[in-house]
Formats: structure tokens, C-alpha cells, sequence
């Protein structure tokens, strides 16, 4: 759950995460920027038909196709959202979501229960990815750059009045800011992390909203990579410092603002945890944790020794994915894990009949999650999330007796045609790793030629949804195969480590031959036109053939 924009990123929408960049992951302690890679494409010795050709005669050819048989353009396909990323305000009077301007993503927002749709936003390069509401209800946040210089600043700018112009918050040259905290007990600041000292520590800065004036915090004592603050006195009192000695990292922790750091737990290279949140009483905290298990689990450790007391929430084949807490208790209401499919674990029934009121009244199949909710949690503007068609995004009204009204659909011009489904599969390694991939068909009864579209990082994974990539594909006759091959984030820490010194060469690559040869013995793929194609890591795996 970040902090800033309370939003559950584990469980986004897909055509909404894209925009998250820079993203606000983890305990809101770093903004990351993805980068935007070239791809590259490798074919087998018998190439994979043209497109085009196929297109035009797959009519003939393919009896079961999955896809419209007409061209669907590549512009419907990759063109920006129409809507995405909606957020309603704490006090529930406003929605902001992101929308062209002028062919350029911006910040709109009306009233709720009005049609008054302004454009708040006048960015006329680069687009807006994302966007937040500070907790005093007015102030709109959202990070941009400096023209893809990727040093993104904090900006703020009031949605309630129409002539207000947009602020800069961390208004230091070649400067970043990142790590942005709120908090509904101090509606009127924020922190926010900048590197304007020292370009290679950030240290966090206090702002006060009315006047954008930013006091000094918390200067980075060296070494700090993130930080986190405990609730009712929004202190900065949780640190992240990776030893580059060994690679590990540990979790610090203060009493209080004015106190000094303490080492509570350390994960050595190979073990993954973070903090997530000090309990209530402060005599605990909640930790994601793989120490003594083999995947990360929501752990309670006590806050002055760091001995782990219980273990919450466990999945022996996949980590933790989402976390979602009271946010006044600090109690767990539910945690979500992602082996395939998103999978939820509630701890409290009424959060548990809210779910499942939403999933009867969602699209067949979709998957359920929240895009933001009011202060007092009475509305709740939710995503149905499809793997054949675009994001749907409604109104949840509790006060109402749990109606749920549509709002709008990220990319209404993909209603016009038919898509394939994905399918979650599981394919055995030479060595017998099961590993979850995704398969999308250009046909449901015969063979056709393969795509094998490898993921990026590689300490990554793909996941269930709409896929652009593999919808265009498939509408031209090609069937999509998706691996979360060794190394492999996301499946616990052998799974991930599978992976070292094996980058394009020896078990990493052969799990992607072995995807392929599954795809042909299941009558799924012709063994003389496949093809791979991937961006980043998955670029390197394709020159490595």
C-alpha cells in the first residue's frame, strides 16, 4: 500500500501501472524509473510469416480464431488510455484521473456527482504518469521531469481553484525528489526525499502545503537508500542501508525523531524483507520477511530486539504481493499473493463481503481491485481488470447499500473488437522447476506459429491481463507465450537465485526452450515458425537465441 496515494500497486491495473513512472513502490520509500529500452527480435531459421499476409488470409485458415478477424490497429492497441489512474479525494467532493490533452497526458479532475470536467494540468510534452492527492482534499501531486532528464520533481497545484497554476515543490537544478509521505493526521505536509546536498544520499525535507516551504528533516547520515515514518507522529523513524560490502541490507529504527538509529533486523544477500508499518503500540512492527522460509512472508517482530514473534500471512510458492492494514488500528484486513492469478487472504469480514460483492459485480472473470477510497473508506472507486478487454473502472458507494456504478473504461475504443483470453499455464523445466507462464492464442484448436516474449529485468515477472503485446500478436496470427523463467522476481528467494550466472546462458535459457517445446508437444505452436522477442533482459536472452 503506498503511502502517498494509498494505493495498492501490488494488484494495479496494467494499462495503469505503465503510467506509474516514476513509481512509488514498497513503504513509499523510493520513486523508481523504469527505462524505456529499444527490443530486439530474433527468428528461427524458417522466419515467421509476415503479418500481413497472415492477416489476410487467417479467415481461411484459422476456423477458431481468438481475435476480431479484422485488423485491430496498432494505434487502439498503444495509444494512451482515454482515462486511467482515478483517484478520488480523502474528503470524497473530487475525482481526479489522468486523460489526453491535446494528445498529451494530463491531470483532470470534477466534482463528484457532476459533470464539470476540467483540465488541471497543462504538461505539453512529456505526458503526466501519475498523480495523488495530498490529505488536505485540494492539493493535486504529481512527479515530471525536466524533458526525460528523469530528475522528477514534486509538483502541487490546486484543484479547487481553476485559474491556479502548478508549483514546483523541489525546485533544485538537477536535483530528484522521491520517497513523498502524507499523512491525514498532518493534511497540511508532506515529506519528501531530495538529493539537493549530496546528489548520491537523499535526505527527507518537510513541506508545508500552503506555502511550499521545505525544512530540513532528516539528513542522510550515509548510505540510506529509502525511509518510512511511524503514523500518529508522522517522525521519520524507519531507514533502509544496503552494506556494499556484502549486499545486505538492514532495517534501522528511532523512537523518536530525536533519538538515535538502531539496528532491528538484517537481511543478508539472498534473503529479501523490508519494513512495512510500526504497530499501533509501538512495541511491534510489521515486516515482509524470507529469513528462515523460503518466500516472503508478513511477519510481526518486536520492535526493540527484532525477534520475529508471529508469522501472519505465508505462501510456500509465492511472496507476499499486497498488504492492506486499518489505518487507524494498524491491524492486517487482508494480504494478497500472486503465484498466477492475485489470490487475497482477508482477516476482517467486512472487508472480505466487500470483495466479494465487487467480484459478482464484475466482468466475468476479471479481477478486483482498489484504485483509491475516501478518508471515512464509505466510497471506493475500484478497477475490473480483464485479460480481453480494457480496465473498467466503477463507483463502490457503501452508504448507498454497496451499489456499484460504472465510471468509465481506460480504453473504450478496444470495446470494438474481440480479443483473445490468457490463459495461466504451468510448464516443467528439464530439471523439474514448474514455472507460471502465460499463453495467448491466435487459435484454440490448431498449432500456429509462436511468439516467445521474454520479460525484462530479469528480476522481474509477467502477470495476468490485458496485454497489448500479445493482442497484437495474436490478432495476426501468432500465439504469445509468457515465462516467469529462474530468476524470476516474485516466487520466493531459490526461485530468484535460480537465476545467478545463468543471464542468457545455461538453465535460464533453456527454461525458455523448454517453454517452447511444451508449446509444440501441446499442439499449441508449429516447431519450424517460432520466434523470440524481448525488451531489456529479455533482449539479451533473445540474442542469446
Amino acid at each position: 500500500l503506498c503511502r502517498a496515494c494509498r494505493r495498492d500497486l501490488c494488484a494495479e491495473p496494467a494499462d495503469a501501472m505503465l503510467l506509474h513512472l516514476p513509481l512509488i513502490v514498497g513503504c513509499a520509500w523510493t520513486h523508481r524509473t523504469l527505462p524505456i529500452r529499444t527490443h530486439a527480435v530474433s527468428r528461427s531459421a524458417t522466419a515467421v510469416a509476415d503479418g500481413a499476409s497472415n492477416a489476410a488470409t487467417r479467415a481461411a485458415v484459422r476456423m477458431a480464431a481468438t481475435t476480431s478477424d479484422a485488423i485491430i490497429p496498432k494505434s487502439v492497441l498503444f495509444g494512451n488510455p482515454e482515462y486511467a489512474s482515478p483517484i478520488i479525494s480523502p474528503d470524497g467532493k473530487l475525482l481526479a484521473y489522468l486523460r489526453p490533452d491535446e494528445g498529451v497526458l494530463n491531470v483532470w479532475c470534477r466534482t463528484v456527482g457532476a459533470s464539470d470536467d476540467r483540465v488541471i494540468t497543462k504538461d505539453r510534452y512529456r505526458g503526466i504518469r501519475q498523480a495523488f492527492w495530498a490529505e488536505d482534499s485540494k492539493t493535486l501531486l504529481y512527479m515530471q521531469d525536466d524533458g526525460g532528464d528523469e530528475n522528477f520533481h514534486l509538483w502541487g497545484i490546486d484543484a479547487t481553484t481553476p485559474s491556479s497554476a502548478a508549483r514546483d515543490l523541489t525546485p533544485f537544478p538537477g536535483a530528484k525528489a522521491q520517497n513523498v509521505v502524507t499523512n491525514k493526521r498532518f493534511p497540511d505536509q508532506l515529506l519528501v526525499g531530495i538529493n539537493k546536498r549530496d546528489p548520491t544520499q537523499f535526505d527527507m525535507y518537510r513541506c508545508t502545503l500552503a506555502t511550499g516551504e521545505l525544512t530540513l528533516d532528516t539528513e542522510n547520515p550515509g548510505g540510506v537508500l529509502g525511509w518510512g515514518t511511524e503514523d500518529e507522529s508522522f517522525e521519520v523513524r524507519e531507514a533502509i542501508v544496503m552494506n556494499p560490502a556484502d549486499s545486505s541490507t538492514t532495517v534501522r529504527v528511532r523512537d523518536s525523531a530525536g533519538d538515535e538509529w538502531r539496528d532491528l533486523v538484517t537481511f543478508p544477500y539472498g534473503e529479501e524483507g523490508n519494513m512495512v508499518e510500526f504497530a499501533r503500540d509501538g512495541k511491534s512492527v510489521l515486516a515482509l520477511s524470507t529469513l528462515g522460509r523460503e518466500t516472503q512472508a508478513l511477519v510481526r517482530l518486536d520492535a526493540t530486539t527484532g525477534a520475529e514473534l508471529e508469522t501472519i500471512a505465508y505462501d510456500p510458492k509465492s511472496n507476499t504481493a499486497g498488504i492492506l492494514l486499518d489505518d487507524d488500528t494498524k491491524e492486517v484486513r487482508a494480504v494478497s499473493f500472486n503465484y498466477a492469478r492475485t489470490e487475497r487472504r482477508f482477516f476482517d469480514k467486512e472487508l472480505e463481503a466487500d470483495f466479494r460483492a465487487l467480484e459478482a459485480a464484475a466482468p466475468g472473470g476479471a479481477e478486483v481491485s482498489i484504485a483509491s477510497r475516501t478518508r471515512d473508506e464509505q466510497t471506493w472507486i475500484v478497477a475490473f481488470r480483464r485479460d480481453d478487454g480494457p480496465t473498467e473502472y466503477a463507483v463502490y458507494d457503501k452508504e448507498a447499500g454497496g451499489t456499484v456504478s460504472p465510471l468509465f473504461v481506460s480504453q473504450p475504443a478496444l470495446l470494438e473488437y474481440k480479443f483473445a483470453k490468457m490463459e495461466d499455464v504451468r510448464i516443467t523445466a528439464r530439471d523439474g522447476l514448474e514455472l507460471v507462464a502465460y499463453l495467448t492464442r491466435a487459435d484454440s484448436d490448431a498449432p500456429t506459429p509462436l511468439v516467445l516474449l521474454v520479460h525484462g529485468g530479469p528480476w522481474a515477472r509477467d502477470g495476468w491481463g490485458f496485454n497489448a503485446m500479445a493482442q497484437w500478436m495474436a490478432n495476426r496470427g501468432y500465439a504469445v507465450l509468457q515465462v516467469n523463467y529462474r530468476g524470476s522476481s516474485g516466487y520466493g528467494k531459490s526461485f530468484l537465485h535460480k537465476g545467478d550466472k545463468q543471464w542468457g546462458v545455461g538453465d535460464m535459457q533453456h527454461d525458455l526452450s523448454d517453454a517452447v517445446a511444451w508449446a509444440v508437444k501441446e499442439g499449441i505452436a508449429r516447431e519450424d515458425r517460432v520466434c523470440i522477442f524481448g525488451g531489456s533482459y529479455g533482449g539479451d536472452a533473445t540474442l542469446a537465441g
